[in-house]
């Protein structure tokens, strides 16, 4: 396989995945927009994490609403628990990197709020562990997972909100959930704005 074929082939995949699952997407994706709607403009904030890939989809999720998206509209309450670098390394160094998010969730999340909880494999320890320190707030949670949904899907309860890509490929599932993100951002902003 030539190089040129091998890059049209991550298109043709990618393309192909997000038809596949777009049906069965849509309501998890409106019913997550809706409980972010519901959190913001009831003076709630909500919290994002996730490692690596995953770390850098809630950064731009919290910094298009934080911002703004594609309308003009006033800054909605988001925060990335992925960039203070002196609070996660000062955690992982004192008590185990588990618990880099769920000691985050429980400092700074109130019952209104709600967590961004996302992970391609749906396991990653400290994810499902902020999941565990939401629910211990009051929180709601929206989980943004994939493959069978893991670990993450076992943790939520029927008021949480289950984004769960079924594929296997890391990439293909990442390349989901940023459209995924950029879905939610937008029925966030129908909702406040109309059209």
């Amino acid at each position: 396989m030539n190089i040129n074929k091998r890059i049209t082939k991550h298109f043709e995949d990618s393309a192909e995945l997000k038809l596949r699952v777009k049906d069965e997407l849509a309501q998890p994706i409106a019913d997550g927009a809706q409980l972010f709607f519901d959190c913001v403009t009831n003076d709630g904030k909500i919290l994002c994490c996730g490692n690596g890939g995953s770390a850098a989809d809630a950064q731009h999720f919290a910094a298009e609403l934080l911002n703004r998206f594609e309308k003009e509209r006033p800054g909605l309450a988001a925060v990335a628990l992925t960039t203070d670098s002196s609070v996660l390394t000062s955690i992982a160094n004192d008590y185990d990197f588990n618990q880099v998010f769920s000691k985050q969730v429980r400092a700074l999340g109130l019952p209104r709020d709600s967590l961004l909880a996302i992970s391609t494999s749906g396991s990653s320890p400290n994810v499902v562990a902020a999941i565990h320190a939401a629910h211990e707030r009051n929180m709601r949670v929206v989980a943004l997972t994939g493959r069978d949904g893991g670990a993450m899907a076992a943790a939520l309860r029927p008021d949480d909100v289950l984004i769960c890509v079924n594929a296997q490929s890391t990439a293909r599932i990442q390349e989901v959930h940023l459209l995924s993100l950029h879905c939610l951002c937008d029925v966030i902003d129908y909702l406040l704005l109309g059209e």
